[in-house]
């Protein structure tokens, strides 16, 4: 009689045969991709032991789709050298919503090539070749792969940090042995193989008609400017050609948004060479945005205790060894600069210089909080390829602030820093938003300074003011800066997308390395906790998010132009230009259109330009003292006298209304 085993099936206890595969307990059922044994996640041919815990996992989990795209993304390779056998293999992670692989090839590819691509996809696909996972040794792996360099230098980064040594190389080699998957077609030829650590679909056929090869991209190996650059191709995959549908849909809808371009066709900002990559200069309307945006915040910011101050743009280095942020944050700084003796460098925070603030004088507990606040230009050497517009930049505007407290304070100003927070999205529009708590990763301490209570106190705390808001709260195990844990407001715009934006820091680590104290009720010294916050983030962020949100139709308060006159002919211009004066007197923003086009194409203008209120004037308008309205949604209203057109302006700026509709 053969030997039995007992395993765990989603609670349920079992008893199989040795040898039983983890996909033998769910056969016949297709939607189960791969299984969950032990917490881990295995192919389907895994063979179970004695005592296993085993979950299905379904292709339309967020586990499943990831195996999904990265099967996806091994079918893209080899369909990439069954077209070119000279092309070289980079790394082929799954990614958000989609996969993509790197290749070292002589010619990049074009439009056509990834058409191609996409056809020679779906013949593997077709073919049903199998995924099969073996383990090897990594002599043995060099010597297979002898003709893939980068394969054979990602065996060398095995046992290391490889996530962090290069992106998506977990994938490959990050398991705790070395494994090759091979692609046989039904006959048991040998098709194609790949280093990687897996899990995999049973076999391609899984992967269906549901996919997509949707561009290329120029990408350095290991993302540093020093290594060869290869050519990145990503790609899209999910369970049904509906979701696929919808996915594409939904990525037109993004590029119609795109920051980038609306910058450009509204005239709000750009990014010259001459200047740099990640740098940006706001034109005189995108400027509009710009101070709107500060002058809010600076407001709120006093309205809610914060004292406003000033600090240089660069530093002696010692302050950011001081801070702890070298050599945490090295890399993400600008090299130093050598002057007079001194090494100096441009500031990526403002925190160091506000801890010089608070310790240039004695500190009384009375004082506390004590909040400090600018908004601090600051720099970061973001790699090449994660520069991306306003959303990504190395020179950037903070709305930087920092609370000093007492521990027992701590918990209030979290509370009173989330609500500032909270508030400012609301006015901004965008109310749809999550938290997210970011903790520190207890397997890599080395990265991390301060002692376990600390950082169990601060979570606890942070934990506390999270849950209670009642708002949703993901965890974000090892999201942590090294000096302590932080909430994020995580914003969903108008299309879905979310958007990392305010973040509140709770740091013990700076207090310590400054020897900031105060002077507590009973005359001891005592050490603050410092509470770093920033709202906006960045504002070029914001700016780069709202423009999206938004697709560059601006609520009132926060359009560049908020009316335009557009007269029906020459002859009303005055009237027309005595009207928009009247609104200037109120603060409205104005521009006359007092062009050569033709009447109709200048109301084409304004609706390409999304200016809230096109104010029309002709005849009947003057002889009765009124004025016409176009709505940016396309309606009319005619015949508004003058000074109750003015009221419904100056209204919706106040009320920072949303959008602009007529309201019969």
């Amino acid at each position: 009689m053969p030997a039995t085993i007992t395993v765990h099936v989603a609670g349920d206890e079992r008893s199989v045969g040795e040898g039983t595969t983890a996909g033998a307990l769910f056969e016949g059922d297709r939607s189960i991709v791969v299984a969950r044994v032990g917490g881990e996640l295995v192919d389907l041919a895994h063979v179970l032991a004695d005592g296993d815990s085993v979950e299905p996992v379904a292709i339309d989990s967020p586990d499943g789709l990831n195996v999904l795209r990265h099967s996806a993304a091994h079918v893209l390779a080899q369909a990439v050298q069954q077209v070119d056998p000279s092309a070289k293999l980079g790394i082929g992670p799954p990614i958000r919503d989609g996969f993509y692989y790197d290749f070292d090839v002589e010619v990049p590819f074009t439009p056509d090539d990834l058409k191609v691509l996409e056809k020679t996809m779906q013949r593997i696909i077709n073919e049903g070749q199998t995924f099969s996972r073996r383990v090897t040794t990594d002599d043995a792996a060099r010597a297979e792969l002898h003709d893939e360099p980068y394969k054979i230098e990602l065996i060398g980064l095995k046992g290391g940090d490889v996530a962090e040594a290069a992106e998506g190389a977990d994938a490959e080699v990050g398991g705790g042995e070395l494994t090759i998957y091979d692609n046989h077609r039904k006959d048991g030829e040998l098709a194609w193989r790949d280093l990687c650590r897996g899990p995999h679909l049973p076999d391609t056929k899984l992967i269906g008609n549901a996919f997509k090869v949707t561009r290329s991209a120029a990408a350095y190996w290991r993302g540093s400017e020093k290594n060869p650059q290869l050519q990145r191709i990503y790609g899209t995959a999910w369970p049904s050609k509906d979701e696929l549908k919808a996915y594409l849909d939904r990525l037109a809808e993004a590029e119609k948004r795109d920051h980038r371009k609306l910058g450009i066709e509204l005239d709000l900002y750009s990014f010259p060479d001459e200047l740099g990559s990640g740098l940006v200069v706001f034109h005189p309307r995108g400027g509009i945005i710009k101070r709107e945006m500060e002058d809010y915040v600076r407001q709120r910011h006093v309205e809610e205790g914060f004292q406003y101050v000033g600090t240089p743009h660069i530093s002696k280095e010692g302050l950011f060894y001081t801070s702890g942020h070298l050599p945490y944050y090295a890399e993400s700084m600008f090299p130093p600069m050598e002057m007079e003796g001194a090494s100096y460098r441009l500031k990526a925070m403002s925190c160091p210089m506000h801890n010089l603030i608070y310790r240039s004088r004695g500190r009384s507990y009375r004082e506390l909080p004590l909040r400090l606040f600018e908004f601090g230009g600051v720099y970061r050497n973001e790699k090449s390829g994660v520069v991306h517009g306003l959303t990504r930049v190395r020179g950037m505007t903070q709305d930087d602030s920092h609370s000093y407290v007492t521990k027992a304070q701590a918990p209030a100003e979290i509370q009173h820093l989330l609500d500032f927070c909270l508030g400012l999205f609301r006015d901004f529009g965008m109310a749809d938003y999550y938290l997210e708590l970011s903790t520190r990763d207890d397997s890599k301490p080395e990265k991390f300074v301060g002692s376990d209570e600390d950082w169990a106190e601060a979570t606890a705390v942070l934990a506390e003011v999270a849950t209670a808001s009642g708002l949703e709260l993901v965890a974000d195990p090892g999201g942590a800066a090294y000096y302590g844990p932080k909430i994020s407001v995580q914003a969903r715009d108008a299309i879905g997308r979310t958007w990392q934006m305010s973040t509140i820091q709770y740091d013990f680590v700076q207090p310590a390395g400054f020897q900031l104290e105060y002077q507590a009720s009973d005359g001891s010294r005592q050490q603050p906790v410092m509470i770093h916050s920033a709202k906006f983030g960045s504002i070029e962020r914001f700016i780069g998010v709202l423009v999206e949100h938004y697709a560059g139709a601006f609520p009132v308060w926060l359009s560049p132009v908020q009316v335009l006159g557009v007269p029906v002919a020459e002859e009303y211009d005055a009237y027309v230009l005595s009207v928009l004066e009247q609104l200037v007197r109120k603060g409205v923003r104005v521009e006359l259109d007092a062009s050569d086009d033709r009447f109709p194409k200048k109301i084409r203008n304004a609706s390409k330009a999304k200016v809230p209120y096109v104010l029309i004037a002709g005849e009947d308008d003057r002889a009765a003292g009124a004025v016409s309205f176009r709505y940016r949604d396309g309606s009319q209203r005619n015949g508004i006298p003058v000074e109750e057109a003015i009221a419904e302006i100056v209204a919706a700026i106040e009320a920072k209304a949303q959008v602009t509709t007529s309201p019969a």
